[in-house]
This record gives structure tokens, C-alpha cells and sequence, in this order.
């Protein structure tokens, strides 16, 4: 009899204390974890958001040359100058506009092109939208399209 006593009351002891919970430097500890986690995380996919961008662009570029590829079908071989701008094109577009880049900001075109015997030219600037950048903020341009 002793002994189911003695176990009865070791189990109350061992509920009593998984019922107690965790003290407030185990919940921190477990607090700290899952913030480092998260802000892990988070500088990875926000990094993987602005790669995407710039793929996107690239693939919009192409869209861009398909359409002037066929404004030049339609007008014996001859693009839109500089000035007329891709503009002058844009009915070769799906919806009648002329896409912007990932960032909201229009494309830049030259035609004639100015490097190499590229017959025209699409830049987009980037986030910053301005020339040149960084390796987080580089411009794309339709003669560097590394897909």
C-alpha cells in the first residue's frame, strides 16, 4: 500500500510541474530564436523579391523587342528613330501600351544604337532610376540580357 502511495504522489509531483509552464527566461530564449529565424528569413526572401524584379524586366524587354521587331516588319526594315520613341510601337503591344519596367519607370530606347551595331537600344534603370548602380540597383539593358 506504501508503494502505490509513494507513486501516486511521485505522479501528482511531475504533473504539478509540467502544469507550471515555462518561466519567463524560457519563453525569451524561445523569443530570441524565432526572431533570429525570422529576420533570416527575411533578408533572404527580400533579396530573392528584387532578383525576380529584375528577371521580370528582362522578360519585359523582350516584349519590347518582339514589338519593335514588328513595327520594323511593317515598316520595310526601319525602327522608331530616338524621338518617335517606343511610342511608335505601341500598337504592337497586347493592350496598346507601352510596358513599363519592374519599377514603375518608362524604358529608355536609342535607335540607332550606341553599343556595338545594335539597330536600337532598351534600357531600364533600375530601382533608383537612374544610370548606372550597384550590384543591388544595376541597370539592364537589351544587349546584356544574361538569362
Amino acid at each position: 500500500m506504501t508503494f502505490l502511495i509513494r507513486l501516486f504522489a511521485a505522479r501528482e509531483r511531475s504533473l504539478t510541474r509540467s502544469r507550471q509552464g515555462m518561466t519567463l527566461v524560457e519563453i525569451l530564449i524561445v523569443v530570441a530564436i524565432l526572431g533570429s529565424l525570422m529576420a533570416i528569413v527575411a533578408v533572404n526572401v527580400a533579396g530573392q523579391f528584387e532578383e525576380a524584379r529584375v528577371e521580370t524586366t528582362k522578360l519585359k524587354i523582350l516584349k519590347v523587342q518582339d514589338a519593335l521587331n514588328m513595327y520594323a516588319a511593317k515598316h520595310k526594315g526601319k525602327f522608331p528613330t530616338t524621338s518617335e520613341g517606343l511610342e511608335a510601337a505601341a500598337k504592337y503591344f497586347a493592350d496598346g501600351k507601352v510596358p513599363t519596367d519592374e519599377w514603375e519607370n518608362n524604358f529608355q530606347y536609342f535607335s540607332p544604337g550606341t553599343h556595338g551595331d545594335n539597330k536600337y537600344e532598351i534600357i531600364s534603370l533600375g530601382a533608383d532610376g537612374k544610370e548606372g548602380g550597384d550590384d543591388n540597383d544595376a541597370d539592364v539593358q537589351s544587349w546584356n540580357l544574361d538569362m
